[in-house]
């Protein structure tokens, strides 16, 4: 072997065009969109409604105690419950670290129904909705250069979904006002009602799912795809600009399936992002 074959081999290997996928799926809330001050207001919302609290206001703190704790919510009717929880004293620490306990606690002490809880979340956007659209739009706000990122790949050959526990009407409510030309078969919200893996099976399917990348930014969503034998081809990333935390990042650097995306990498081209 000469010296130029030698020195060739030690660098680094642009992936080719070949290796790119072919079917691009995107989580919405914690990778595309941060819809954290919709949440909080929402989610005080529905709390009001079930806890009755005679001060209306909420308290000092307690928005942002709810931002740091978002990364526990998987889907929305546990909002509310997470405010719960936080006002009876619980400390973060102990919700981070045991919340589906302390969630499912919760739920049996008050005599919780989450559908019920779920339908009332719900609810309680559509009313904002209808009352003042502009007023709910205005509290989510895209990261920085995805908006760009996602007309480019959606004016691309890559098939371009979203995949998302969020309500599909309010996915395209917030893509029409952002400019971003997604059709309703593009979007598996939560009418799907079915876990993402399934999802990506059903994708699989379709003309472009022979080669898939799939970002999240829930690590326990990844690490639930990671061992199942038939999606073994679909690239899974986690999304670090996401509602995860420290310990959640860590615990994927050391996770062969999963690749870590920051935000910067995720803005440029595909090439970049392993």
């Amino acid at each position: 072997m000469t010296q130029e074959q030698s020195t060739q081999e030690q660098l680094p290997q642009k992936r080719s065009i070949q290796e790119l996928p072919t079917l691009l799926a995107l989580d919405f809330d914690g990778v595309i969109c941060d819809g954290l001050l919709e949440y909080f207001q929402t989610a005080w919302r529905a709390y009001c409604r079930i806890w009755s609290p005679s001060d209306k206001m909420p308290p000092e703190g307690l928005a942002e105690s709810f931002y740091r704790l978002r990364p526990v919510v998987e889907t929305g009717w546990e909002m509310p419950c997470v405010l719960r929880s936080i006002l009876q004293g619980t400390p973060e620490a102990e919700i981070l670290k045991n919340w589906s306990a302390i969630c499912l606690e919760l739920v049996q002490t008050e005599r919780l129904v989450p559908v019920e809880v779920e339908q009332l979340v719900d609810r309680v956007r559509d009313e904002w909705i209808t009352r003042d659209l502009a007023d709910w739009l205005s509290l989510h706000r895209f990261y920085p250069g995805v908006i760009a990122q996602l007309q480019q790949l959606a004016a691309s050959e890559i098939d371009l979904y979203v995949v998302t526990t969020k309500e599909d009407r309010f996915v395209q409510q917030l893509f029409a006002q952002a400019g971003v030309d997604l059709s309703a078969s593009q979007i598996f919200g939560k009418s799907v009602r079915q876990p993402k893996a399934q999802t990506l099976r059903q994708l699989q399917q379709r003309p472009g799912g022979s080669r898939i990348w799939f970002v999240e930014d829930r690590l326990k969503t990844l690490q639930a795809i990671a061992p199942q034998v038939d999606l073994q081809n679909v690239q899974l990333f986690l999304a670090d600009w996401g509602y995860n935390t420290a310990g959640d990042r860590a615990t994927a650097q050391q996770d062969g399936r999963i690749h870590q995306l920051t935000l910067e990498q995720f803005t440029r081209s595909l090439l970049d992002w392993i």
